[in-house]
């Protein structure tokens, strides 16, 4: 914490130190590009004044008179900005020009409006663009600059500055607001897709990440309590622009990123963007890997300012490992150092693999009747298939021939795993905007069809077990008929024979399996299964001079079928009616305040299996939809501010929020698998962020957490009141990056700093540790020479080479994070 409230007092005494003297500023388009001629103008007694902007799009003016002023900036092509402002020998007054067709567009069919840490406004939260600030519920955003910045590559490097927003493992798996995720698969520009979360999307071709907090069922189908992640992807922009990248790094890491977007035609009524990436990369895990492909192509059509249409594609191909984590085996509960073991320390072979294709389109449509009416539409198809191939711990040491366990050797398993998924997404609504005496009203009224069908074919084969001396399979070793096994010599002791090699803990070996050796004694086929979701919702923002009023119904029919088109075909329904009531507040210019309250729905299905208590649905013919629907609801309220023209942003909430139903293992020894619906969980807490510039060449995004989640029903009556899983009670993230001014020496050079707190957490299925708390430090170096078109970045994480653990299941299944890495990047732009 001393770390932070230094980093705290550079970040103030700079401030001061570079305060201002006259009225200056940039001026750019809604594609971050500097408009180079556009005139400022202030009209003041005794005068007016007029300033031009240079090709960088910056504008200077002698320090006016103090007091409120006239501001009107025009540019030819966009749209003129007039407004008032209260001025000082220290203003700064940066401006974004909107071109018509821009603001025209009612769906997102071009790229967001400025280069900036902070987004204003968001789509995915009431489906039609709003201010932020005027949102009656949280959202966190991490925009793209911040991801280029940190190099965050992956999702969760992305997400983890965004306050209540912490990884529970290796995967692509989140603790939202103190809730675990039960839902696979992400959220991409609205619409759900399904995929299991073994891998780490890559972040390439993404505009922002946003995270919309508590449960989100008023925009989005079967919803997670805690929060909804929504990837919103790069759109074309209208002005032509060229991205290369190229990095190479710790972990024998290589990637390279091309971004290409521009006019296709000379009326620039056709746009394109090209997204691309590649990595090969190692890992600080032993014999992990994560290579992948992304080529994302975008158009978007705009004939005239009431049609705009978007088509896109998303092609992901990834290569890595299904890892399971840093093992311990005879840990003494609450004493074993987690260290005792190397955090490198995987169990797996050279020969295993986890492969996932997918393949998305989506298309969007927009088309205004009217002023007052208007028509919008999408639609998303994908298909994702898996294969797997893992060794991994059966959680158990090896047996000698007296049933003894022979603690350096643990039992291990072979499987293999394929399956194929196909989604579709639908959502079509109209927006009617009218107004009554002093009111105006922006009303939705939509339907929403999402189907995720798992297909026919899939299945997983498992080797396990010990060799009788029949070249039979025996799933345990029974000493009463020891003289049956086959056996093999280990330190003197005799052993029965494993089907598959046990793993020497003192003497690893990482030689490549032959699985042809294996006996596959379990062949199991994946049920094929079709889940449905159809919704009807109506949505009225009213707003009434200071006051905004959002509400929201949304009524959702759910089926989930098992055996689909096969033998024993099982089906189980739900419905229900959803509310939604949110008010927002102008106390001042700046201060916005609200409070909202919303429910969620989520039915349990044989496709939500993020869960560890609901997994083995997977297999069966049953489903998990026979038991009662998850149900939750959020009480939030909050302040949103905005300053210095909206470069900066500072929000506050508090919530609660509820959810019970949930799937609990029933502890029953004879039936591991078997569950049962009596879990309830509270989450409490408090979260603050702040974003934006503080001048013009400093940015930063600051955050913090507070979350007491608590069990508050469960099968196990020692569990009531006790605190839940993977949940920090306090984290915090701050990231800052201030380039130095151009008449500055080191006017070429930019730098970057990052601190990431998260307190000590209870791992999911042992309660006797805890994963410590931790607080690291990130750096960043820029080169930027000559203001040109190359940067070099060099970017250090964890430089004080901490050891850490950003999670755990069990002391067999640790998480530990990276240890110190850096990564060296070059781009172009032209």
């Amino acid at each position: 914490m001393k770390l932070i409230i230094l980093l705290a007092t550079l970040l103030i005494t700079f401030t001061v130190a570079n305060g201002q003297h006259t009225l200056k500023g940039v001026i750019i388009n809604e594609q971050g590009q500097p408009v180079p001629g556009a005139s400022v103008t202030i009209k003041q007694k005794p005068g007016t004044r007029m300033a031009t902007a240079d090709t960088l799009g910056h504008y200077m003016l002698e320090t006016p008179v103090p007091g409120k002023a006239e501001i009107i900036v025009t540019g030819i092509g966009y749209e003129t900005v007039h407004e008032w402002l209260n001025l000082s020998k220290d203003t700064e007054y940066n401006v974004a020009l909107y071109s018509k067709s821009a603001q025209l567009q009612a769906v997102e069919v071009l790229g967001r409006a400025a280069r900036n840490y902070n987004s204003d406004y968001s789509f995915s939260a009431t489906r039609t663009a709003i201010l932020n600030k005027d949102l009656p519920q949280a959202i966190g955003t991490v925009t793209k600059e911040i991801m280029k910045d940190r190099q965050a590559f992956q999702l969760a490097d992305a997400v983890k500055v965004i306050p209540g927003v912490v990884a529970s493992s290796f995967y692509n798996q989140y603790s939202i607001r103190g809730i675990s995720q039960n839902e696979e698969g992400q959220i991409v520009n609205g619409m759900r897709t399904r995929q299991y979360y073994f891998l780490q999307p890559l972040t390439a071709n993404i505009e922002r990440v946003e995270v919309l907090k508590g449960p989100a069922s008023a925009s989005f189908a079967s919803v997670d309590p805690g929060g909804s992640i929504n990837l919103v992807t790069k759109k074309p922009l209208a002005t032509e622009r060229k991205d290369v990248s190229l990095s190479a790094g710790s972990f024998n890491t290589i990637r390279g990123t091309l971004d290409f977007t521009g006019p296709l035609n000379k009326e620039k009524t056709l746009l394109y963007r090209l997204n691309g990436a590649y990595q090969r990369a190692q890992s600080y895990r032993d014999l992990v890997r994560n290579n992948a492909l992304l080529i994302s192509p975008s158009f978007s059509y705009i004939p005239n300012d009431k049609t705009a249409i978007n088509v896109e594609i998303i092609y992901s191909d990834m290569e890595g490992n299904l890892d399971r984590g840093q093992p311990i085996f005879g840990a003494v509960a609450g004493k074993t150092n987690l260290a005792s073991t190397p955090i490198s320390l995987n169990l797996g072979a050279a020969s295993d693999h986890f492969k996932s294709k997918e393949f998305i389109i989506t298309s969007t449509f927009t088309q205004k009747f009217s002023e007052a009416i208007s028509l919008n539409a999408a639609y998303m198809k994908q298909t994702w298939e898996e294969d797997l191939q893992e060794h991994r711990t059966t959680n158990a040491y090896a047996p000698d021939i007296n049933n003894q366990p022979v603690t350096s050797m643990v039992g291990m398993q072979f499987v293999q795993r394929a399956q194929h998924w196909n989604t579709d997404n639908v959502n079509v609504y109209f927006n009617f905007r009218f107004a009554t005496a002093a009111i105006k009203h922006e009303l939705l009224v939509g339907y929403d069809l999402s189907s995720w069908r798992k297909m026919m074919g899939g299945g997983q084969n498992a080797a396990r077990g010990y060799l009788l001396k029949d070249g039979s399979i025996a799933s345990s070793f029974v000493p009463a008929n020891a003289a049956n096994y086959q056996t093999i010599t280990y330190n003197g002791a005799t052993l029965p024979k494993p089907n598959v090699a046990h793993f020497d803990l003192n003497n690893p070996s990482y030689t490549m399996r032959n699985i042809n050796d294996y006996t596959f004694n379990s062949r199991v086929v994946i049920p094929s299964a079709l889940t449905t979701i159809h919704a009807l919702y109506v949505q009225e923002q009213l707003r009434w001079q200071k006051l905004i009023v959002l509400l929201g119904l949304r009524h959702d029919w759910f089926k989930d079928i098992t055996n689909y088109k096969a033998n024993r075909e099982l089906s189980f329904t739900n419905s229900r009616l959803l509310p939604r009531i949110g008010v927002t507040y102008a106390a001042t210019k700046q201060v916005n305040v609200y409070a909202t309250y919303v429910e969620g729905y989520q039915p349990q299905s044989n496709t939500a299996t993020l869960l560890p208590s609901t997994g083995s649905y997977l297999w069966t013919d049953q489903s998990a939809a026979r038991f009662k629907p998850l149900i939750s609801n959020l009480k939030e309220f909050g302040v949103k501010t905005a300053w210095w023209n909206g470069r900066l942003s500072a929000n506050a909430a508090v919530f609660e929020i509820n959810q019970q139903n949930l799937l609990m293992n029933a502890n029953l020894p004879a039936y591991p698998d078997s569950v049962v619906t009596r879990g309830a969980e509270r989450s409490r807490g408090f979260e603050l962020d702040i974003t934006g510039r503080l001048l013009p060449n400093w940015q930063v995004y600051a955050s913090y957490s507070y979350i007491d989640a608590r069990i508050m029903e469960d099968n196990n009556p020692a569990l009531k009141d006790a605190r839940k899983q993977n949940t920090p009670y306090n984290s915090a993230n701050l990231w800052t990056r201030y380039d130095f001014r151009k008449n500055s020496r080191l006017k070429d050079i930019g730098i970057g700093a990052g601190v990431q707190h998260n307190g000590d957490r209870v791992p999911w299925f042992d309660r006797s540790f805890k994963t410590p708390a931790y607080t690291l430090l990130d750096l960043a170096l820029y080169y930027h020479p000559g203001n040109g078109n190359m940067q070099l970045a060099l970017n250090v994480n964890n430089v004080l080479n901490d050891t850490y653990w950003i999670g755990a299941q069990n002391y067999q299944r640790l998480f530990p994070g990276a240890p110190r890495n850096a990564m060296l990047t070059a781009t172009y732009n032209f």
